[in-house]
């Protein structure tokens, strides 16, 4: 009987000893912070926590900013959107993975590169540790790669609605029909209201899910299409911008004459509208209040998001990022694009929110997109993935003093690099030719120091950051819409230049 009893005993202190592992091991998971990640497209650094530029209207905006850090130098890895996000979701540079174009999706990663075959995706990693992840809108290039979350929510096709009459720019332009991709950029009050807008219909889909309940932490993207062209959004978001006080860029006719002939190769849109056009048809004011009107939407909708995340069960438990691409020139350096390595094109907002995340606090140190991953994990109490490129943010998040020494790379087509450092950019090309920019007295980048003789010891440093790694082009990757970079590939590569089928969308 006595056995029997300390049998008894020892089940009984075995189960509750499991019970006990198994509670604090809920208790261990329940505590993990689940994660916003929210993604707007060609968003420059216009809204009012940065630039405020032009009377920017983005309240939502500032009301993020209060609750985190915004990062006000902060660039991306690629002045084009696909490159850009791929380079974000991989945790890899450009010049790592050679995905310097357009690449589908379901292909980013795969045998034939070496850089991405066994590549963990940034969702991908919360969702090995763990978390229930979900996505909905343009997160990757077009949406995400086949299975990437448990829950999807897809993306609508194109960056419509479109109006049956459009304004439509020649979409060719000097280019090669069947050779040189197209855009479609134009500009205008449609639709009728926001509920017509893919966007307000993703934002639905996020607030539906923010009140749901979940068994584990979550990982939730939402990909915004706006401020992608064509910048259409309904007609009071236009009203909140009055023609008459809209501002333009700063903008030098002749600011080009110093640029090395690969940059102006680089710059030659001929699909896009240049400056001296919207200038002599009066356009140019109407393009900038255009897209002041699709920030002041994409504010809207953030701001629906904000509302119900805060209503929600988990709005003292998550941490938010917002992040853009890259940046946008409205007029500057003589076109209406992204596809530079100068400021205005890298440049980009970042914003971190959530718990040990401090409130209202701005960072003017250069920053780099990549970082986004190893932060997100830190944050998240998360294992560093040891295949991440970028550092974490965390530390200059908590402490300014590791501001010192920060610089941010950006990358466009093979060896072609911008490095932003203490107040000056570099851009080396592949051919040797260079560009220089002291910030300081020349923020709008007109004067190219590269020759000067008093930055020779500061242009040593900065091109002493290149990265060492120059990959060729990815068989996958494309970039049709420039002449350049069909030419840069096919060279690369040893191919003919010849029809390349467009990936995506049309820019």
């Amino acid at each position: 009987m006595k056995n029997v009893y300390i049998l008894l005993v020892t089940v009984f202190v075995m189960v509750s000893s499991c019970n006990s592992t198994e509670k604090k091991e809920e208790v261990k998971e329940a505590s993990k912070p689940n994660v916003l990640f929210i993604a707007v497209d060609d968003l420059n650094n216009w809204i009012t926590p940065i630039d405020g530029f032009s009377n920017a209207k983005t309240p939502n905006f500032d009301r993020l900013a209060a609750k985190g850090v915004t990062f006000t130098n902060a660039h991306c890895q690629a002045p084009l959107c696909g490159p850009s996000r791929a380079s974000l979701m991989t945790g890899l540079r450009p010049s790592t993975t050679g995905i310097y174009g357009m690449t589908p999706d379901n292909k980013i990663r795969r045998e034939e590169n070496s850089a991405t075959k066994d590549i963990t995706f940034l969702p991908e990693y919360f969702k090995n540790n763990g978390y229930y992840t979900m996505g909905i809108g343009k997160l990757f290039h077009i949406y995400a790669p086949k299975g990437m979350f448990d829950e999807d929510g897809g993306r609508v096709k194109g960056f419509g609605p479109y109006p049956e009459k459009r304004f439509v720019w020649d979409g060719f332009g000097k280019g090669i029909k069947g050779t040189h991709g197209r855009t479609s950029t134009d500009w205008g009050a449609f639709p009728e209201n926001d509920t017509l807008m893919p966007d307000h219909q993703s934002v639905n889909w996020v607030v539906e899910r923010l009140h749901k309940k979940y068994e584990q932490p979550f990982f939730m993207g939402l990909g915004f299409l706006r401020v992608h062209v064509p910048l259409y959004v309904p007609q009071k978001w236009f009203d909140m911008h009055p023609l008459e006080g809209i501002e333009t860029p700063p903008y030098l006719s002749d600011d080009l004459k110093d640029i090395p002939p690969v940059g102006m190769k680089i710059n030659d849109l001929p699909m896009m509208p240049s400056t001296e056009w919207a200038i002599e048809s009066g356009e140019w004011k109407k393009i900038v209040q255009a897209y002041l009107a699709c920030m002041s939407y994409v504010d809207y909708e953030l701001g629906r998001v904000l509302d119900a995340l805060e209503s929600s069960d988990y709005a003292d438990n998550t941490i938010i990022v917002l992040w853009s691409d890259h940046g946008y020139r409205l007029g500057e350096k003589g076109t209406f694009a992204k596809h530079a390595l100068w400021e205005t094109a890298t440049k980009a907002p970042l914003m971190f929110a959530g718990p040990n995340v401090p409130k209202g606090k701005k960072i003017n140190a250069p920053v780099e997109m990549l970082s986004i991953y190893p932060t997100l994990l830190e944050l998240s109490g998360l294992p560093a993935y040891e295949r991440n490129e970028g550092k974490s943010l965390v530390p200059m998040l908590q402490n300014e003093k590791n501001e010192e020494g920060a610089y941010a790379i950006t990358t466009f087509g093979m060896n072609n690099h911008a490095v932003k450092a203490d107040g000056f950019r570099y851009i080396g090309y592949e051919d040797g030719a260079e560009e220089f920019y002291d910030h300081s007295t020349d923020p709008n980048e007109w004067a190219n120091e590269a020759s000067n003789p008093k930055f020779k010891s500061k242009i040593a440093a900065l091109k002493a950051l290149l990265p060492t790694v120059n990959s060729k082009w990815d068989s996958k990757s494309n970039y049709t819409f420039q002449p350049y970079f069909v030419e840069q590939k096919a060279r690369i590569n040893g191919e003919e230049v010849k029809e390349v089928k467009v990936i995506g969308a049309k820019h």
